[in-house]
């Protein structure tokens, strides 16, 4: 059982990327480099907070502007 990778490692990594902030509704994730990557997904941004891509679990957060 020593030799069993961490489960949570991958979280880990994952949440020490920056959340990236997008202007507009949507964000796009296609996990970045190229062919090693995953298909394209658009990610809703109208609720707040951070969302996560499903494939590779980058997060993207709506830049809110306020007036």
């Amino acid at each position: 059982m020593q030799l069993q990778p961490n489960p949570l490692s991958a979280m880990a990594l994952i949440n020490d990327v920056p959340v990236t902030m997008v202007e507009g509704r949507r964000a796009v994730c296609d996990g970045g480099d190229g062919p090693l990557g995953h298909p394209k997904i658009y990610i809703n941004l109208d609720l707040p907070g951070p969302r996560s891509c499903g494939y590779c679990g980058l997060r993207f957060e709506q830049v809110h502007h306020h007036h």
